[in-house]
């Protein structure tokens, strides 16, 4: 499934305009646009029509990608403003993981009876929502809790747990819900929001800007968001530029990638030192020189043996810098691969 956030609606949130502050008037407080863009109602949410429905919900998959927002989306158009407070408890279970929230928290919001009527005499559902943000950081014991729970207040309250990997949730917990699985947003879906934000905040910008944009978000829209307004912000009289963007966004240059490969081609060790030195002082993080590099190195003419050895090196390094090892030593040790594995070919 994929989740598209539409742009164009006519109850799109309108751009805030600072009011005056002569005469005692407050500025309005500034919003991040990944909030004042997030879609309101479910006709803003595109390709999530089986959610109308209701029963208890496991979203999951890429950060970014509409889990929250839809599900938001959904209960802000069941319910309405003025019930929306008191039928929709909303927590993130990374600050809130604990057994003692099951027990206390959502058990005693769970047990509550509502009626089917909201303040405005249309019909609603009879029951709320719990939705439980983040639901894979649940401990063990708080995830057991809460199937026990969900069975007993199935009749007052419906759940949804959002979560980026699905098998850290419990099989007694997914197998109570209906899944949805969203992937990361289509290049093409990504670009038409972000120009209708820049159309509504009246930005300028370059095509390429916009596909730089879309390129290092990697699927993620509200990475892509953020990433535009700290571009907006930076360059409020300029134009948004590929230059910005990349600036912004922590990418490494593609010409320093592929010069750092080239010394791992043909150059010496000692080269090689003084250019991943180099690299590291200039500020680039590690895990993005080395995620920057698989992609260069797939594309190598380079036969499977030494791919699956720079790969598997590639892993190693991965999950020694999520270990907080030195970046400069590991770097270098993937670079002294690959270029004993290139030397092979030579």
């Amino acid at each position: 499934m994929q989740a598209f956030l539409k742009g164009s609606s006519s109850q799109s949130v309108k751009a805030q305009k600072p009011s005056s502050a002569s005469g005692g008037e407050k500025k309005q407080r500034a919003v991040p646009w990944v909030e004042k863009y997030r879609p309101k109602c479910v006709d803003e949410v595109a390709f999530q029509e089986e959610v109308v429905a209701l029963p208890n919900l496991l979203f999951y998959g890429p950060p970014g990608t509409g889990k929250t927002s839809t599900i938001l989306a959904a209960a802000r158009e069941l319910y309405g403003p003025e019930l929306y407070r008191q039928r929709v408890l909303e927590l993130n279970a990374s600050d809130e993981r604990g057994i003692q929230v099951i027990r206390e928290k959502v058990k005693s919001f769970a047990q509550l009876t509502v009626a089917g009527t909201r303040t405005d005499g249309k019909p609603c559902p009879p029951f709320k929502i719990i939705i439980l943000d983040e639901a894979d950081s649940m401990t063990g014991a708080a995830q057991a809790a809460l199937r026990r729970t969900m069975e007993k207040e199935s009749r007052t309250t419906r759940f949804c747990l959002i979560c980026n990997y699905v098998s850290r949730i419990i099989e007694p917990l997914t197998s109570r819900c209906s899944k949805f699985r969203f992937k990361p947003l289509a290049n093409d879906i990504q670009q038409e929001r972000l120009l209708d934000i820049c159309s509504k905040e009246q930005l300028k910008y370059s095509k390429e800007g916009i596909e730089a944009l879309v390129r290092v978000s990697e699927g993620d829209l509200r990475k892509a968001i953020t990433f535009l307004q700290s571009a907006a912000r930076l360059n409020a009289e300029r134009e948004i530029t590929q230059q910005s963007i990349i600036e912004i966004a922590g990418v490494v240059p593609t010409k320093l990638i592929e010069q750092l490969l080239q010394i791992c081609y043909k150059g010496t060790f000692e080269k090689l030192e003084v250019a991943v030195k180099d690299m590291i002082d200039q500020g680039y993080a590690a895990i993005n020189v080395l995620s920057q590099m698989h992609e260069v190195v797939m594309e190598e003419k380079l036969n499977d043996k030494q791919k699956s050895a720079i790969a598997e090196k590639m892993a190693e390094v991965d999950k020694c810098l999520a270990d907080g090892a030195d970046e400069y030593l590991q770097l270098l040790s993937l670079c002294s691969v690959i270029m004993q594995n290139a030397s092979q070919s030579s």
